[in-house]
C-alpha cells in the first residue's frame, strides 16, 4: 500500500511545476505523484519525470474538480494537495505523515509556507463568519475600517507569527494533507473557499499547523488577473449560499457589486 499520494493541479505553471517535481524527487519519503494538467502545459515536464502519474484534461477543470480527479486516482493512505508553485524541503512530507500517524484524532495537517526570500507566509485562519464576508467584500469595510480590522485580526490569528505549531481551523489548499477517505472538495467551487468548506463539513475536527519543516511557495501571478477576481466573487457567492442561506447571499451580491465593478475598470483601463 502506498503511504502518501501528492496531487498537483497544473494550469499555466510548467516552469514552477518542474521545480516542484525536482524538489519532490529529493524527498526522504517518496510519494506517489499525480499531476492533473488543466491546459496541457505540463506535458513536456511530465515526460522528464516518468514516475509521475500524468492526467491531462480536455478542458480546464479548475482547482477543486481537478484535485478531486487526482484524489480519485490516488492510492495512498494519505493525500497531500500541493500547489505547482511550491518546493517542499526534503523532510517536509515525512514530517506531515509522521504527525498524522502519531495523532489519529487529527483530520489533517499543513506546514509552514515561506516566500522564496525566507519570509513566513500568513496561512491558516478561522472560518470567516458572515459579518467578515460583508466587511471584506463590500464597501462596508471601507466605511467601517476599525470593525473590519478587528474581525480580520481575530480571523487570521493576529497574535501568532506562524513560527510555532498550532491547531487551526482552516488549512491552505496549497499544502493540505488528509486521509484519502476524508478528502473531497466541493467541485461547485472552482478555485476559492474549498478549505473553508472542508472546515464547515468537518465541524469540531482538529487540523494542525506544523513548523518541523517548511515549503517554499512562490505564489505565481496567474491568480492576479481579472478572471481570477471574477472567479473569486463567483465562488464567494456559491460558498455563502451553501453556508449562510439565500437571503444573506442576495445581500452580499448586491453590496459587493461596486467593488467588483471597480476591479473590472482597473483591469480594463490599467
Amino acid at each position: 500500500m502506498t503511504e502518501l499520494s501528492v496531487v498537483i493541479v497544473n494550469y499555466r505553471s510548467a516552469e514552477y511545476l518542474r521545480a516542484c517535481l525536482t524538489a519532490l524527487a529529493a524527498s526522504t519519503l517518496q510519494p506517489e505523484i499525480i499531476v492533473v494538467d488543466n491546459d496541457g502545459s505540463a506535458a513536456a515536464v511530465a515526460d522528464d519525470f516518468p514516475q509521475v502519474v500524468y492526467l491531462p484534461q480536455s478542458e480546464n477543470r479548475w482547482f477543486c474538480a481537478g484535485n478531486n480527479i487526482g484524489i480519485d486516482a490516488a492510492q495512498g493512505d494519505y493525500v497531500l494537495l500541493l500547489n505547482p508553485d511550491t518546493e517542499p524541503q526534503p523532510d517536509a512530507l515525512a514530517t506531515l505523515v509522521a504527525f498524522m500517524q502519531a495523532n489519529p484524532s487529527y483530520r489533517g495537517a499543513t506546514l509552514q509556507l515561506r516566500y522564496p526570500d525566507g519570509l513566513i507566509q500568513r496561512t491558516c485562519s478561522q472560518v470567516a463568519n458572515y459579518t467578515g464576508l460583508l466587511l471584506n467584500h463590500t464597501p462596508l469595510g471601507l466605511l467601517l475600517r476599525g470593525w473590519r480590522d478587528r474581525v480580520n485580526t481575530q480571523q487570521w490569528y493576529g497574535d501568532w507569527g506562524r513560527d510555532s505549531d498550532r491547531d487551526v481551523a482552516v488549512m491552505p489548499g496549497s499544502c493540505l494533507l488528509m486521509r484519502r477517505g476524508d478528502l473531497r472538495l466541493d467541485h461547485s467551487l472552482r478555485l476559492y473557499f474549498p478549505e473553508d468548506d472542508l472546515t464547515q463539513r468537518y465541524a469540531e475536527a482538529q487540523f494542525r499547523f506544523l513548523t518541523g519543516s517548511y515549503i517554499t511557495h512562490h505564489e505565481k501571478a496567474v491568480t492576479r488577473t481579472w478572471t481570477a477576481s471574477r472567479t473569486y466573487y463567483r465562488d464567494l457567492l456559491i460558498y455563502t449560499r451553501k453556508h449562510h442561506g439565500r437571503w444573506r447571499t442576495a445581500l452580499l451580491w448586491l453590496l459587493s457589486r461596486p467593488l467588483l465593478a471597480a476591479m473590472w475598470m482597473k483591469a480594463r483601463y490599467s
